[in-house]
């Protein structure tokens, strides 16, 4: 089968001129049949619009349903919505229905992560692409974090959700895939697996694990040709598209005391822009709509009109999951835009940096002083040619083959 483009569609953008710009046409990589993908999670507005596209297209989708959203009738509402279009009869619209089923499961349990894999591949026969995307974020510092049982028990649920949820998706669905030699893991994170973001230590910590977890996995199941990609978009992305918890604040990482985590204060406008999401000053210290912890979670509606604005937020994630899953040589990571790009190089720009100012102190450790040595301190390279010194060799680390990301260390 042909790479295909879904159609353009304009799309007014809010303001007095109401210019119209055109969402760029999805581009799929070439596949011979339909792909059969599995959510984790597809109730956020970014999953909503990935499925459409993948349904346009021909594929099916086995939907996710973390229980404790598909119950909360504002965040489940888009889904339904997109369920309703699919038993609609629209002519644009003929065969959704086959080709979508949601499944109730909680990441968190084994057991139900299991469950839901096997009832996909009952219903649609295998499994091609598992696409991660579970998120929730959980604001406070590290200190907050620690203040008391409650605030404690958000970082077990922040660990749950990010890391052990998706693990538990993977680890269930990785025997199907082994079995048939084939199959793609795309994993959703953001920059903050990059990059760690004052204010929200927690949730960069998971992010961290995942893909930590995720850098190993690829090279043991390279040789079943499973295929592992890390995408990371901003952290927006999955922030502003997903729950986010407020732990209560510390006066001493008040803005006016500590501006490093200011992102609190960002999240907080973005939730106080809708009048349903508001958060009253007091919330926290009345304890209202937080069970007397001070503890505030929202899902965050933008302002203005809803498909303009999530869609100028979500899109280009959205593009870059249709045109990388199933693809037969993906990248192991993509960073989906330019503003992320810039990010990531400005750290990495750093850490280079960093350690060429302490090569010295980090080679001076060494026991058997060897070319390679030699060549770090004085920025040269190693002749392959030059004739061996024994005084100065150094014993050879073998090298097996690994993915995409190059060769890997025994």
């Amino acid at each position: 089968m042909a790479s295909v483009t879904a159609e353009p569609r304009p799309r007014k953008m809010s303001g007095s001129g109401m210019t119209r710009i055109v969402i760029p046409a999805a581009s799929f990589p070439t596949h011979n049949s339909p792909r059969i993908w599995f959510f984790t999670s597809a109730l956020s507005p970014l999953s909503v619009r990935l499925i459409r596209l993948l349904l346009s297209h021909g594929d099916y989708v086995a939907a996710g349903l973390p229980p404790n959203e598909i119950e909360d009738d504002e965040r489940s509402a888009e889904f339904k919505e997109l369920i309703n279009e699919c038993k609609s009869g629209r002519k644009d619209r003929e065969g959704w229905k086959d080709r979508i089923r949601g499944i109730r499961c909680d990441g968190r349990v084994m057991g139900q992560c299991g469950a839901a894999v096997a009832e996909a591949v009952e219903v649609f026969g295998r499994i091609d692409i598992l696409l991660c995307c579970t998120s929730e974020a959980v604001v406070g510092t590290v200190e907050e974090l620690g203040t008391t049982l409650a605030t404690q028990n958000l970082v077990r649920d922040q660990f749950e959700v990010i890391y052990f949820g998706q693990v538990n998706f993977i680890k269930a669905t990785l025997p199907l895939l082994r079995e048939r030699h084939n199959g793609h893991i795309m994993i959703l994170t953001g920059i903050t697996g990059h990059i760690g973001t004052p204010g929200m230590s927690m949730y960069s910590a998971a992010t961290w694990a995942l893909e930590g977890f995720c850098d190993s996995l690829a090279y043991e199941i390279a040789p079943f040709n499973i295929k592992l990609t890390i995408v990371q978009p901003n952290k927006e992305i999955s922030v502003l598209t997903n729950k986010i918890t407020f732990a209560p604040q510390l006066p001493q990482y008040a803005s006016d005391n500590n501006p490093a985590p200011g992102l609190r204060d960002i999240l907080t406008n973005v939730v106080n822009m809708n009048p349903s999401t508001r958060m009253d000053l007091d919330d926290q210290e009345k304890g209202k709509e937080t069970d007397k912890s001070g503890i505030i979670s929202r899902y965050p509606r933008l302002p203005g009109p809803p498909s303009d604005a999530i869609e100028r937020l979500v899109m280009e994630t959205v593009h870059a999951l249709c045109a990388i899953g199933g693809h037969e040589n993906p990248p192991a990571r993509h960073i989906v835009g330019f503003e992320g790009v810039n990010s990531v190089k400005e750290k990495l720009k750093t850490v280079s940096e960093e350690l060429e100012d302490f090569v010295e102190v980090s080679c001076a450790v060494d026991i058997f002083k060897s070319d390679v040595g030699r060549a770090a301190l004085t920025g040269g390279k190693v002749d392959p040619n030059a004739p061996a010194n024994p005084s100065a060799a150094a014993p050879v680390t073998p090298v097996v083959a690994g993915p995409s990301s190059g060769m890997m260390p025994m």
